[in-house]
């Protein structure tokens, strides 16, 4: 574990850190901010994974996040969304490989070898924050924004009993019924019939979350029709699910979007990881 740096942040520590990835096969950079009660022992922590094109750096540095992290005394740990570096591969567009992992594990060339971001961030990254920091692994939620809301939500629903609590911003809701999904997930998997259980939507009509739920979108989002709000309104109403699905009026895709609520969705979280 390299440290890249630490900062003195509202009383705590941001840092941010470097590893190499058994998952990934590269080195992996992440954010970790640890409040100051993580001086006297574990913290709760809350994941925040981010969107398209992003890297661990977006979120630590516009959400503002780490003020109201630091009142509620929970850790937060913001990953990277792909692989990066010499010999792995990329494409052209911005919502396809390096930046554009969509925390699935590829399967297909020239995806497969270094793609594995369901791996990294749902096992490897953990186990690494449990062994090398002050956070307690009993106690974790997560949220995400875009593309991180998808693998917030999917990850939540499948990794049952792990997150007390899941929310996102602007999550891509339904990816096997959009264009944000149906070419990413083409790329990395192959047919259709080898798509992974990784569609919200269809996570929460089968099995739901045993948890409390919120979701923010805004209502002048210039990405709405490819993110599935709609199907994944009904699919929580269908299955009665505990929580909020709040549509924001003339909010967009943006980190201004994020930063207005952030204070709502860690508050919410704390609730659930301090109960």
């Amino acid at each position: 574990m390299e440290t890249l740096s630490e900062n003195r942040c509202f009383g705590g520590v941001q840092g941010v850190y470097k590893h190499r990835s058994d998952a990934t096969g590269t080195d992996m950079t992440f954010g970790l901010f640890l409040p100051e009660e993580a001086q006297d022992g574990p913290v709760p922590v809350l994941w925040f994974l981010a969107g398209l094109t992003c890297t661990h750096e977006n979120a630590m540095t516009k959400a503002g996040a780490q003020v109201w992290a630091a009142e509620h005394g929970i850790a937060l740990c913001f990953p990277d969304t792909s692989p990066r570096g010499e010999g792995v591969p990329n494409d052209d567009a911005y919502d396809l490989g390096q930046g554009a992992g969509f925390y699935i594990d590829a399967t297909q060339e020239p995806w497969s070898e270094h793609f594995k971001m369901w791996t990294y961030t749902a096992e490897e990254l953990p186990a690494l924050l449990g062994e090398h920091f002050a956070i307690d692994l009993d106690r974790q939620s997560i949220t995400g924004h875009s593309m991180g809301g998808h693998g917030a939500l999917t990850m939540a629903m499948a990794l049952k009993g792990r997150f007390r609590s899941v929310s996102a911003f602007a999550p891509i809701c339904n990816p096997t019924q959009s264009d944000w999904g149906r070419k990413q997930f083409s790329a990395y998997w192959g047919d259709e019939e080898n798509w992974g259980p990784h569609d919200a939507t269809l996570l929460m009509q089968d099995a739901g979350f045993d948890g409390p739920l919120l979701i923010d979108t805004g209502t002048d989002d210039q990405f709405g029709d490819l993110l599935g709000t709609e199907a994944f309104a009904a699919a929580m109403a269908a299955k009665r699910q505990e929580g909020q699905l709040r549509l924001q009026k003339g909010y967009d895709h943006s980190y201004y979007f994020i930063s207005t609520f952030i204070e709502d969705h860690v508050a919410f979280h704390a609730e659930a990881l301090w109960r």
